[in-house]
Parts: C-alpha cells; sequence; structure tokens
C-alpha cells in the first residue's frame, strides 16, 4: 500500500512539472499599477515607443494598437506620435527558458532566459535558440508588457504599471502581438487599479 502511494505522489509530481507550462494561463497575468490616487485627466494621448529604436517597427504597431484599443475604451482620444501633451510610453520584453521535460521518474527543468531582438534568432541560456519565426512548444515564453502614462513636457508621471505571463512557445500567447492583446487588456482592467498591489487578472 505505502509502495502504491509513493507511486501515485511521484506520477502527480511529475504530472504537475511538466503541465506547467502547458496550463500556464489558468494562472492568468499577474499585473502591478502604481499611481497617486489622483483624478488622471483624459484627452489627447500619443502611443509610442519607450526605446526610439523600436518607434517604426511593424511589431511596435500591433503592441501600440492593443494598448490604443484599451486607452480609447477608458475615454482617451489616440493621436499621431508628438501630437499630444500626454503620451503613454510602452514596451514588451520576453524571456525564454527550457519547458519542463519528463524521463522516466526523473524531473528536470532547464533554467536561462534571453530577450528576443529585432532581427534574427535569440539564444537561450544552455544554448537553446528562439528561431526568428518565434519559439517552439519545447520553449515557455514570459513576457512582460510595461506602460507608463506621463506629460510630454516635463515627463511627470501619472500612472504606471506592468502586466506579466508566460505561455507555451509556439501558442499565439507567445507572439508578441498575441501577448501585448492579453496583458493590455489585463493591466487596464479596472483602471487605475490599486496602487502598489500586485494582482493575478485571469
Amino acid at each position: 500500500m505505502n509502495r502504491l502511494l509513493a507511486c501515485l505522489v511521484a506520477v502527480s509530481a511529475i504530472t504537475a512539472v511538466s503541465g506547467c507550462a502547458t496550463d500556464d494561463m489558468a494562472t492568468g497575468a499577474s499585473v502591478t499599477r502604481f499611481h497617486l490616487g489622483q483624478p488622471i485627466a483624459r484627452g489627447p494621448i500619443a502611443v509610442e515607443a519607450a526605446d526610439p529604436r523600436d518607434t517604426n517597427g511593424l511589431e511596435f504597431a500591433q503592441i501600440s494598437a492593443s494598448v490604443a484599443r484599451e486607452l480609447t475604451r477608458l475615454g482617451w482620444t489616440v493621436v499621431p506620435n508628438n501630437a499630444s501633451e500626454q503620451v503613454a510610453m510602452v514596451s514588451l520584453t520576453q524571456q525564454a527558458r527550457p519547458a519542463a521535460r519528463r524521463s522516466g521518474v526523473t524531473i528536470g527543468i532547464g533554467g536561462g532566459t534571453a530577450s528576443y531582438g529585432r532581427h534574427g534568432g535569440v539564444g537561450v541560456g544552455g544554448g537553446v535558440e528562439i528561431p526568428v519565426g518565434g519559439a517552439g512548444p519545447t520553449l515557455v515564453v514570459g513576457s512582460q508588457l510595461s506602460v507608463r502614462i506621463q506629460r510630454r513636457s516635463d515627463a511627470t508621471v501619472a500612472w504606471e504599471g506592468r502586466a506579466q505571463m508566460e505561455a507555451r512557445g509556439g501558442s499565439p500567447l507567445a507572439t508578441r502581438a498575441g501577448a501585448a492583446d492579453r496583458l493590455a487588456a489585463a493591466l487596464f482592467r479596472d483602471f487605475p487599479g490599486e496602487s502598489g498591489r500586485t494582482i493575478r487578472v485571469r
């Protein structure tokens, strides 16, 4: 009986670990917001890249569209770059790690992270490389969307937040566009949110 119980526990542990990446979205996105608790004026706002090198890229156009959709829903009027005093500075970063692997009753989880570059594949700790077309199912991709709403003239920040999640490589949520859509919706839910508190948004 004890031996059977031990076997069942071992199998359960293997299943739980190997399924972490597959069921990653069951826990939703981790969201943190910061603000001063004062009303935030709605009006014309531009959505711009925190890193100016990303401004004209197709990928940033997809990311900014996700943020612009949420800002419009909340009452802002999104305008072209440099056409407003209020600006939303946006960045999306991604890292990858090997997914949990199962071999017999041994559980091995790889480590290492890497950032996606603008051109070409990306290396991950342990020699794994993410190809240009995106990560495969052997990788788990972590994405973080950061947004800062500030005044253009003096860079005074009215609100800022970040949202994070993981998705199995090769899935729609592992792409930059897919991650941006999901994370923007999570980040701006119940805006402005409780300052300084990290919540889980499903």
